[in-house]
């Protein structure tokens, strides 16, 4: 007999989010995680990550972005804690590019309130944004999503493992899973401190997936990543200033920032880029080529903001090949889900992703079409 209806491995932004919503539904729940709580290891730290619903990625995402708001909204009145700051998304990015096409694909797909603007009116408005280089490139276009902004990161995955512990989640870190296998229509998962049996297990390894799935042929490319935060030398650069959130599609790659807020500096980071690595490693190096192209950035494009480093830190990406997620259960072990492969994009779902996760353990389906997400695609 299984001593757990579900274990739950990795309790960063989606396995803190699968023990909530497990939890909640009435399952004995054990998570596990090999770092501390609120580690700075893997994808779920950094401060903030943006929010938006007009996702130039795939039409198909905004149905669980709509539901990813909803659980958001509750998650902040079950703890009575604001996770979700709204400051607006200004995207710019050439009128044949990706960025910009796609926002309005989305947009008009799913009835979302956008605004088209003129690099004019985007300087006008936020002079921050005004940068030489702006006007370099012809056919620039701008949309700005006012419903977007930006989550607290390790505040979200907090107020996660807080509600899946209140309730009745059983939650170990510094405990690392040195095997999983199935066993009939069980699973068991070794850990250092013996074996634990469950009717199901899901997997949310973040950054370590691919090593919990080693044998199964899922391909999964870790990326290190760099996110800086600069001490603006000009004003208007605040939140309190009226400064949004920004993604910015350039001849260099993408980029992504967040307005100063609280005086923490203006966040920047490349979103496009990364180094491959084998496995995730900590500390992270000193990347001065990754820097030099965010300030060689900031100076085209946000020439206020200067070259006055403040922090930095770094970060992984892990990518699936089409740059999808993985939403699915094992073709050949069903007891077992799979929420892997974010690919960069994937913080801001993992509310609605920790939902469905419980849902594919104990119902074996989704609410929400996932079928894009399908490892077999």
């Amino acid at each position: 007999m299984a001593n757990w209806d579900a274990v739950v491995i990795g309790l960063g932004g989606v396995g803190s989010a699968a023990a909530h919503h497990l939890a909640a539904r009435g399952c004995r729940v054990l998570g596990l995680d090999q770092h501390p709580r609120g580690h700075t290891l893997g994808s779920s730290h950094g401060k903030t990550r943006i929010i938006r619903q007009a996702y130039f990625e795939h039409p198909s995402y905004v149905p669980l972005l709509c539901r990813a708001y909803q659980l958001w909204q509750e998650l902040e009145l079950a703890s009575g804690r604001q996770l979700y700051h709204p400051t607006g998304l200004v995207e710019l990015g050439p009128a044949d590019g990706v960025v910009i096409p796609g926002v309005l694909r989305s947009a008009a797909e799913h009835a979302l309130a956008i605004e088209a603007l003129s690099v004019d009116e985007v300087t006008r408005r936020w002079p921050g944004l005004a940068g030489p280089r702006l006007r370099e490139h012809g056919g620039l276009r701008a949309v700005i999503e006012k419903d977007a902004g930006y989550l607290r990161v390790e505040d979200c995955v907090e107020t996660h493992l807080q509600l899946a512990e209140r309730a009745g989640a059983t939650l170990r870190h510094v405990r690392p899973v040195r095997h999983w296998r199935t066993n009939g229509q069980a699973v068991e998962v070794t850990t250092d401190e013996g074996i634990e049996h469950a009717a199901r297990l899901v997997i949310a390894g973040g950054p370590w997936s691919g090593r919990l799935l080693s044998s199964l042929g899922i391909p999964l490319r870790v990326l290190r990543k760099y996110q800086y935060w600069y001490q603006p030398k000009s004003p208007g650069y605040a939140q309190s200033d009226g400064f949004p959130c920004f993604f910015h599609e350039t001849p260099s790659g993408y980029f992504y920032g967040f307005p100063d807020i609280g005086s923490e500096g203006l966040k920047v980071a490349r979103h496009s880029g990364g180094t491959a690595v084998e496995s995730p490693t900590s500390p992270h190096p000193r990347d001065r080529d990754e820097q030099r192209r965010i300030e060689d950035y900031l100076n085209g494009y946000l020439p206020g903001v200067g070259d006055q480093l403040k922090t930095q830190t770094g970060c992984y990406y892990t990518t699936t090949p089409d740059e999808h997620f993985i939403v699915d259960l094992l073709p050949n072990a069903r007891q077992v889900a799979v929420i892997a492969g974010l690919s960069g994009h994937g913080f801001k779902f993992t509310s609605v992703l920790g939902e469905l996760a419980s849902q594919l353990a104990i119902d074996g389906a989704t609410t929400l079409d996932t079928s894009l997400l399908r490892i077999g695609r």
